[in-house]
């Protein structure tokens, strides 16, 4: 059946790719979003993930802090995906008040306009959660068995070792996939806000009997993502480095690694968990369930645009990262259906092709650093 669904923050890179499908699946979508000059740049114009879905959707330009914005979007809507957010890990340990005034406040008006207008349409929400809420994951410790360590103590990482703990008898933790059953304990204020997120539409959403389905994207990339951005997106950033021909510093010792999920494996299951009742009242988690590493990423990019720019590893951290995380897909295979279907090896070539047919974009990597360095979270 055809629904009419708001995306907010749809003129992001996820909220864009999931418009389009939308759309060519017969739904008419409808979107809200700032066009935040950190991901869309100064002029909007020029932004390729906006104009991808200008004539296409009905466009709101607006604010998920001002409720008036929420009133006219969610008229007439069947379905709510939320995605606009502040979404910087590091940049939200230091940007606190902004973090927690879209992420939580904007949901929470949200969620009140719809406890307080029973005239609405809406039937389901789909709530974009990270993998950041788990902080440092699932690990096993051969004393002490299953183990959720905490953060990572700051004089081990400054004396070069940056091996995940047990907190119980301080030997390195072998690393688990992570599973929708593990602990939650943010180390970021963005996991944090994340979790918030999560958290208040399941409450809301089973007592306003509306269902709601969270998912908890890993690291999601492809073609559209920000080359402009540089405080997430670790293969937009270093490709926007590798192409200014500027070194790439790589942090710790280059083995920290992540689970990268292409953009249409990303987009496929958040249209199960919109069009199956499976999903109602539920949480996933969504990746490729594979880690890689910050060295291979980088050793991947430059082969890929055949460049000899020279990387380091230089042994600097940032206060609130993790060290290591990948998904347990079990459960979102089992209830949706789901298998990621692009490798990492397909996604980067296709990313890095794309990335290649781009205008070069100015390097502001280095800014962001200075305002971690300037405010004592990198070491």
């Amino acid at each position: 059946m055809k629904k009419k669904i708001l995306i907010t923050g749809g003129a992001g890179f996820i909220g864009s790719n999931l418009a389009l499908k939308l759309i060519s699946k017969g739904h008419t979508v409808t979107v809200l979003d700032n066009l935040s000059e950190q991901i869309h740049g100064k002029e909007t114009t020029s932004s390729v993930l906006f104009n991808s879905i200008v004539g296409k959707v009905n466009f709101i330009q607006g604010d998920v802090r001002n409720r008036q914005d929420w009133e006219k979007a969610i008229e007439g809507q069947e379905i709510i995906v939320h995605y606009a957010a502040e979404t910087g890990t590091g940049q939200s340990m230091y940007e606190i008040e902004k973090y927690t005034d879209v992420n939580i406040k904007g949901t929470s008006i949200f969620l009140d306009i719809l406890a307080n207008n029973k005239n609405h349409n809406v039937e389901k929400i789909v709530i974009a959660s990270s993998r950041s809420i788990y902080g440092e994951g699932k690990y096993e410790c051969e004393n002490h068995g299953l183990i959720y360590p905490k953060e990572r103590n700051e004089n081990d990482m400054v004396n070069g070792d940056f091996k995940v703990k047990c907190p119980l008898c301080n030997l390195n933790a072998k690393l688990l996939p992570t599973d929708e059953e593990s602990k939650i304990h943010p180390s970021s204020i963005y996991g944090l806000t994340k979790q918030a997120q999560e958290e208040m539409c399941m409450i809301a959403g089973k007592s306003l009997n509306i269902p709601v389905v969270a998912f908890r994207y890993q690291n999601v990339y492809g073609p559209g993502q920000s080359l402009s951005n540089p405080y997430t997106g670790i293969l937009s950033i270093f490709s926007t480095r590798i192409l200014n021909n500027n070194d790439i510093n790589i942090f710790e010792d280059g083995e920290e690694s992540r689970d990268f999920v292409f953009i249409d494996d990303v987009v496929d299951a958040t249209i199960l968990g919109i069009e199956k009742e499976e999903a109602n009242y539920k949480i996933f988690n969504v990746g490729s369930g594979v880690r890689t590493s910050v060295i291979e990423v980088t050793e991947k990019l430059l082969s890929q645009y055949d460049n000899k720019v020279k990387y380091s590893i230089s042994g600097n951290f940032r206060l609130g990262d993790i060290r290591d995380n990948y998904a347990d897909l079990t459960k979102i295979k089992n209830d949706l259906g789901y298998i990621p279907r692009v490798s990492f090896e397909n996604g980067i070539s296709r990313f890095s092709n794309w990335v290649s047919s781009q205008k070069i974009e100015e390097d502001a990597y280095n800014k962001s650093i200075n305002e971690m360095k300037n405010k004592g979270l990198l070491k």
